[in-house]
């Protein structure tokens, strides 16, 4: 076995102990609805995850369907999603995406990249996101903040942007492990490896990490 292979595999053990990541909550929730998945994850973009999980509750509460949420106004929406990062922007957003597919998709969520993409604010990470957690599908490979972070410190890439990362890790690894490497290294992030002084001293990896980039730990 390889050795980032024998990594990964421990970090996903030391995870299971803490919560699962707020997209991935709502996705088994809602049975892989894609979505829920998709707009849950346009609300989680600069915001944490118990925001995010609390601002998608009350949305979905008044509207849970491309068809129910256009009937929605924007004000409506933005008091919903209060207090998440750009509040208006991502309202509106989820206005436009649900009149799209609607007029488009016959109110279903695309299953391609390509088709996903081409949605007002979707971005590579929410189109894998959505297509792993949403569509169950097996080849994707979300890479956030947390993903992109980890991979440059652990020493697997070399990589500047996280489109960049996810392309290195399709090579790094085989693709029956590309679809839990979201979940386990946004755990693991959020709560050992912190971008700010991370928890080097509690981490199960420590002796495979050559803590690229890190200046103080703990």
């Amino acid at each position: 076995m390889n050795n980032h292979i024998r990594v990964l595999r421990i970090i996903q053990k030391a995870v299971q102990q803490f919560e699962e990541p707020s997209v991935t909550q709502i996705s088994n929730v809602t049975k892989h609805d894609p979505y829920r998945v998709l707009i849950s994850c346009l609300l989680s973009l600069r915001t944490k995850d118990a925001t995010t999980a609390q601002a998608s509750a009350r949305l979905f509460a008044l509207a849970d369907t491309p068809h129910k949420m256009i009937t929605l106004t924007p004000r409506q929406i933005e008091r919903a999603i209060y207090p998440v990062g750009f509040y208006r922007v991502k309202a509106q957003r989820v206005l436009d995406i649900s009149k799209t597919l609607l007029n488009d998709y016959q109110g279903k969520v695309p299953k391609t990249m390509e088709e996903l993409l081409a949605l007002k604010g979707v971005g590579r990470k929410t189109a894998n996101i959505t297509l792993t957690y949403g569509h169950q599908d097996p080849y994707g490979l979300a890479v956030d903040t947390h993903v992109h972070r980890l991979s440059n410190r652990l020493g697997w890439v070399k990589t500047k942007t996280p489109e960049q990362t996810e392309h290195a890790l399709r090579t790094l690894f085989p693709k029956k492990r590309w679809m839990i490497i979201n979940d386990t290294f946004v755990t693991f992030g959020q709560n050992i490896c912190k971008p700010v002084s991370p928890r080097c001293s509690t981490c199960p990896v420590k002796r495979h990490c050559p803590r690229i980039g890190v200046t103080t730990h703990r």
